[in-house]
Order: C-alpha cells, then sequence, then structure tokens
C-alpha cells in the first residue's frame, strides 16, 4: 500500500484511541511490529465501533476450525461483535472480486487455503501492510516480507484409519491403499473439489505413478465433498481409511493419522490479510495478533512461530521434508496446471457431486 493509505491509517487509529492513550502505541508498515497488547488492541477495536467481520474457508459454516476460532475469540473479547462467514475458499475468493469489482466490500480480514490470491491481491494493492506483534518470529514460509498477510495456522491433509478396525493391516504408507484387503474401506474427499487434496494427490501420483491412481480408483473409494467427510465416514464405521483429510500424528483416540518417513503429505499454512478497504482495520488487527499470540499458537499442534515448540513427539513442521511445505504456495500459482489436474482426476474418479458442505452463503453474508 501506499504511503497515504499507511498515514490515513495511523490518522484513524489515533482518533479511535481513547483518551489518556496516546496513538504512538501502534506501529505501522515500516516502523516495526505491532507494540500494542491484546488488551490494548481490544479497546481499540471497541472504540473503533466494535465489529469485524471475517471470511473463512472451511468445510462447515457451524462448526469445525472456523466455528471454534469464532466462539473462541468471542470468549476473549465479548465486547467484538464477530461475524465470521464459513465457505470454501475457492467461493470466498471470488466472492471477494466481485465485491471489489461492484463496491460493495463486506469483510475486514480474510483467512482462506487459496494462497495464490494473496499474492495477486498484494500486487493490485488490495491489503493491508501491517507487521502484528511476534511477526519477526514467524518462519520465513509464513509471512510476507512487507506484512500483506502472515499464516495464522498450520494445516496438514493426508491420511487417517480406524485403529479397532483395521488391526494389523492398519496401512502405513499411501502403496497401502491400493492392497486389495483395502477395497471397499476408503472414504476419500475430492481431490478435483478442494486445491490441497488435489495437491496432495498430485503428490501420490508424481511418486507412485498414474497406475498408483488407476489402481486407487479400483479400489471403489466413496468420495464427498468437504475435508472433514474422511474423517466423519471413519468415525461413524462406515470406512476403516480416510484420504485427503486433517488429523495429529500423536492422536491416541480411535482413530490414527498417519505421516511415515519417506512418503508425501502435504502442510501448508493458512493465510490471514486485513483488507485495505477494511471498515474497521483495529478490529482486524485484534484478530491477527490474537491468532498469532502465544496463547493460540500453544493450543493446537504445530505453530507458525519459530519460539514456540511444537508438543513432544512432533518437530516444527518445516523440519518435515516429506510435507511439501514449499511445493504447495508454488502450486496453487500455477493455475493452469490445477485445472489440467482437476480435470485428469474426474476422469478417474468421476465428477464432483453433491452440494457445497458450508450451504451457499451468497454474494454478501456478513453485511
Amino acid at each position: 500500500m501506499g504511503a497515504a493509505s499507511v498515514a490515513s491509517t495511523s490518522v484513524t487509529s489515533a482518533a479511535a484511541a481513547p483518551a489518556g492513550r496516546s496513538a504512538s502505541s501502534g506501529t505501522t508498515a515500516g516502523r516495526g511490529e505491532e507494540t500494542r497488547s491484546l488488551d490494548e488492541l481490544y479497546q481499540d477495536a471497541v472504540a473503533e465501533g466494535g465489529k469485524l467481520v471475517i471470511y473463512a474457508g472451511g468445510d462447515l459454516a457451524d462448526s469445525g476450525s472456523g466455528a471454534s476460532a469464532r466462539e473462541a475469540f468471542r470468549r476473549r473479547f465479548p465486547e467484538i461483535d464477530l461475524t465470521l462467514v464459513v465457505d470454501y475458499s475457492k467461493y470466498h475468493d471470488v466472492r471477494v472480486d466481485n465485491q471489489f469489482a461492484t463496491g460493495t466490500l463486506v469483510p475486514d480480514l480474510v483467512q482462506l487455503q487459496t494462497l495464490h490470491d494473496f499474492t495477486r491481491w498484494k500486487r493490485e494493492g488490495r491489503l493491508l501492510h501491517y507487521r502484528p506483534a511476534a511477526f519477526s518470529k514467524l518462519h520465513k514460509q509464513f509471512r510476507d516480507p512487507d506484512g500483506a498477510w502472515a499464516a495464522g495456522m498450520v494445516i496438514g491433509f493426508n491420511c487417517l484409519y480406524d485403529v479397532a478396525a483395521a488391526g494389523a493391516d492398519a496401512p502405513r504408507t499411501p502403496l497401502d491403499l491400493v492392497d486389495p484387503r483395502c477395497k471397499g474401506a476408503i472414504a476419500s474427499s475430492y481431490p478435483h473439489d478442494d486445491d490441497a487434496v488435489l495437491y496432495l494427490y498430485a503428490l501420490y501420483a508424481e511418486t507412485y505413478g498414474w497406475d498408483w491412481v488407476a489402481d486407487f480408483a479400483a479400489q471403489q473409494p466413496q468420495f464427498a465433498r468437504g475435508s472433514f467427510s474422511p474423517g466423519s465416514a471413519v468415525g461413524a464405521k462406515q470406512k476403516i481409511i480416510g484420504v485427503g483429510t486433517g488429523g495429529s500424528p500423536l492422536s491416541t483416540g480411535p482413530t490414527r493419522w498417519v505421516m511415515p518417513d519417506g512418503h508425501p503429505f502435504m502442510a501448508w499454512g493458512q493465510r490471514l490479510a486485513i483488507l485495505r478497504q477494511a471498515a474497521r482495520p483495529t478490529a482486524a488487527k485484534l484478530y491477527v495478533n490474537w491468532q498469532l499470540s502465544t496463547e493460540r499458537q500453544t493450543s493446537s499442534g504445530w505453530s507458525v512461530r519459530t519460539d514456540i515448540a511444537p508438543p513432544t513427539g512432533l518437530k516444527p513442521i518445516w523440519e518435515y521434508p516429506d510435507a511439501n511445505l514449499d511445493g504447495f504456495p508454488r502450486f496453487m500459482e500455477d493455475r493452469a496446471r490445477v485445472e489440467q489436474l482437476k480435470q485428469t482426476f474426474a476422469l478417474y474418479f468421476g465428477e464432483v457431486k453433491g452440494d457445497p458442505t458450508p450451504g451457499w452463503p451468497g454474494l454478501h453474508p456478513g453485511r
């Protein structure tokens, strides 16, 4: 963003600061990281109007990670009227583009899987350049050097299985998925409906060959929309194995998520960005700082921060070469390859069927 926009944002923050507070307690792009505490940002966000609208990528409107973040934020900052709209990232990004084109922008902040949109929106001058507290502690792959975006969480996709049902025949690697004993026992999200799942399947095809893909199709997997669907099918005892879904390798519950050495899986940082035209930039800054805070980054598995160790038994995600952390951003930038792979996997697995699992939020949800 230009210097005039930075200055305008700084003036707005100064006007919104409560009496007795110095506007210099906050920082903007080019002046280092945010220095206000979460509580100070909270006060300023309430003074700004106490509202925040976020478009977040996800599978379910009222449950899952989006709903979890919504409820946690509301408990922490009860005076902020948060509207967090969950939809597939591939619909949110074009929704935001259409709002740009029609002058009807709704969200203040976006939290999406479509990594390529953040680099494009930065080029177009759509993003506020802002360095939250702990920005320098983010791994270099999880932050834009100019502060246009930062990753708020790490997500990984691979396979999981029902521990009791699989028994001694539990799949250890993707190669086991094409073993005859797994026929009819697999649930998967559609790779040609979700770009992260698509990348996972592209890694499988690259590593094991297209014959593996044909053999996998012959296993008669049950496909459904939403990356949560394989885990749901396994949890409901409908299938034994789930593919193209998240999980924890440290889980001791009824299902086990696998990431064997020497075999590919995929992980990425879900990106956050404040839109330059945001109506409520201070509330958006509060959310970003909260997501990157120690209290949030220690509440799950892998952290995006280099100064926060993962749970015992795990290494930082960037120390797993099989996670292909570098590969997914590059993959997402190559839209021609993405489209070709979508159609190729449709040839093997059939067309995507079913309604979007978050429903149909429409053109201007959250307005």
